[in-house]
């Protein structure tokens, strides 16, 4: 059945259209057109803005339901209530390092929200346990360690087809076990490292192709030592992720690295959810998270992100949009979200004024 959704302004990803309409056929956009060129008779509805719906590929819970703690489908039921609120129609849950029996019990819980019909899971992304324990953050200790290969296919057996990312330190992880990950179309990110400038090159030149939350938990930039940091602002094509809430990362970091770095940044919320139970205790402090004493979480939304990004990071509207929908979809090689064009999929955002 052909619906048509009419529009003021609508911001395809590339550009906005005044007055015109989105035809859906079977939850795909058929055709973007003038809303003129529509019968009275034809409009469904008309709002006054429509953007790409964002895309968060870094959340660990809400409504107190933390996934870990409670791998079950009703925490995830729960979390795309809090990223619809927030614009965000698709998300990525995360387990931070864990034990094995929690990350499949995790796994299990993506696999049983899917079953109940549930929208906007993209699958799961794993940061840990194999990072490097000099940069865990607010990560367990106990857990991190250096992968054998059989340890990652009996983890990526069970996770098939529902793990998609996985956060690891290229300098603790052989050749072989990134290289395995990568044969099953996992996408490596490295985060939680301290690779020196020319680890972190040759990691990026050898397939990795993403960065979990810059400048947070990884080697500086400074200037004898460049770091993980500095290999990302110098790698033409690696994309990096992160997290303005001006807490993460000061907005001015922000701004340089958008300034340095271009469409290769990305944002997440890295949102966590309040608990006192599991091995992550997150308790609300201000407008963010802590653990243990260690800034663990960020309480955003990705409207408040794109809201950050164009008041305290000098970022244009429109680019900051695309930092929280199309390049997200790019980072993951989804070629149908991210814009509101013919040939993707039908999911948009009414972006109320701010």
């Amino acid at each position: 059945m052909q619906q048509i959704i009419s529009a003021n302004k609508i911001f395809t990803g590339t550009k906005w259209l005044t007055d015109h309409s989105i035809i859906v056929e079977d939850e795909m956009i058929v055709d973007v057109v003038p809303t003129s060129l529509i019968s009275s008779s034809g409009h469904q509805q008309v709002y006054r803005s429509l953007v790409p719906s964002f895309i968060d590929i870094q959340i660990y819970g809400a409504a107190g339901k933390l996934l870990a703690v409670y791998p079950e489908a009703d925490s995830l039921f729960k979390l795309f209530d809090y990223c619809k609120a927030g614009g965000a129609l698709h998300f990525m849950p995360t387990v931070a390092t864990n034990s094995y029996d929690v990350f499949y019990t995790c796994i299990d819980a993506v696999k049983d929200y899917w079953k109940q019909g549930g929208k906007g899971c993209l699958g799961l992304h794993v940061e840990g346990p194999w990072l490097n324990p000099s940069k865990r953050g607010a990560h367990i200790e106990s857990f991190i360690h250096c992968p054998t290969v059989e340890e990652v296919e009996k983890l990526l057996d069970y996770g098939k087809d529902v793990i998609k990312i996985i956060t690891i330190a290229p300098e603790v992880c052989s050749d072989e076990v990134i290289r395995f990950i990568q044969s099953r179309n996992i996408i490596v990110s490295a985060g939680h490292s301290n690779a020196t400038y020319e680890q972190a090159i040759q990691a990026f030149d050898k397939g990795i192709n993403a960065v979990t939350h810059l400048y947070n938990a990884m080697s500086a930039l400074q200037h004898r030592s460049p770091g993980l940091v500095g290999a990302v602002f110098n790698h033409t094509s690696v994309m990096a992720s992160i997290v303005p809430d001006g807490y993460h990362v000061d907005f001015a970091a922000v701004k340089i690295a958008k300034k340095i770095m271009k469409e290769r940044l990305f944002v997440i919320t890295d949102a966590v959810t309040e608990t006192s139970e599991g091995l992550y205790p997150h308790h609300l402090a201000g407008d963010k998270y802590e653990s243990n004493g260690i800034l663990s979480g960020s309480a955003l939304t990705m409207i408040r992100s794109v809201k950050n990004l164009v008041q305290h990071c000098d970022i244009q509207l429109d680019e900051a949009l695309r930092m929280c929908s199309l390049y997200p979809a790019q980072v993951l090689g989804l070629k149908d979200l991210g814009k509101i064009e013919k040939g993707y999929k039908a999911s948009y955002i009414e972006l109320e004024p701010f």
